[in-house]
């Protein structure tokens, strides 16, 4: 069993927001580097593939939106944990950030205690993933199996139509990640017919009277996420 603990790219502007998320991970035994703006955390982030990079937004050189677009564009990062790190408040730039592919927003001024237990349970989920085998999701109380398309919730068995399955089957792959109406669009219906951002609500609120209300919720004017309780 691989027991090296994850490693983690800090990128920020700021020193002093640097060198105190820097010690509060490495206290926590995180594996942690930084770079103090865009274009340094590309070339951070080649050089030691980190599990997690915390972005600041507004920096100099590259923004936080930016470098995560071009991360996101290369095969080693499509797996990597992005979580924004800003003292903007503005909704449209926690859309843009989850748009280009951020699994989580924390906002500025910093909790050491409570970015702790964040960067924590983001990095949970690469064990939760773990639980996908051979098309099959056991998570939570549910087992959703791909080779059937059935759903199982207590031992009780659940039909869905086919793209209610498939939209379940995305969130649950990534427990916890917001997944954008266009990227989930993408993914399940390609560009095989016209669909619109309702066709969406109405097969997640399909889901939710199947399921029950626990299990995807709605992240306001992104898209929606499957919650791991």
């Amino acid at each position: 069993m691989n027991t090296t603990r994850p490693k983690i790219l800090i990128v920020d502007d700021e020193p002093d927001i640097l060198e105190l998320i820097e010690y509060n991970l490495k206290k926590e035994g995180y594996q942690v580097y930084t770079a103090a703006n865009g274009q340094a955390a590309i070339t951070e982030a080649k050089k030691f593939l980190p599990d997690l990079i915390i972005l600041d937004i507004m920096m100099p050189k590259m923004d936080g939106i930016e470098v995560c677009r071009l991360l996101r564009s290369m095969p080693e990062f499509k797996n990597t944990f992005m979580v924004f790190l800003t003292a903007r408040s503005e909704e449209y730039s926690e859309i843009a950030g989850f748009n280009v592919g951020a699994d989580d927003y924390i906002a500025k001024p910093i909790k050491p205690r409570a970015l702790i237990s964040r960067i924590n349970a983001i990095l949970r989920r690469n064990s939760q993933a773990d639980e996908v085998i051979e098309n099959k999701i056991e998570i939570a109380d549910l087992i959703i199996d791909r080779e059937t398309f059935l759903v199982y919730r207590r031992g009780e068995k659940i039909v869905l139509a086919k793209k209610e399955f498939e939209l379940l089957y995305l969130l649950a792959s990534r427990p916890g990640k917001v997944y954008t109406r266009e990227i989930i669009l993408k993914s399940i219906w390609e560009d095989s017919v016209i669909v619109t951002n309702r066709t969406i609500d109405v097969h997640i609120r399909k889901l939710r009277e199947k399921l029950g209300d626990n299990y995807v919720a709605t992240v306001k004017g992104v898209g929606y996420k499957f919650e791991s309780l």
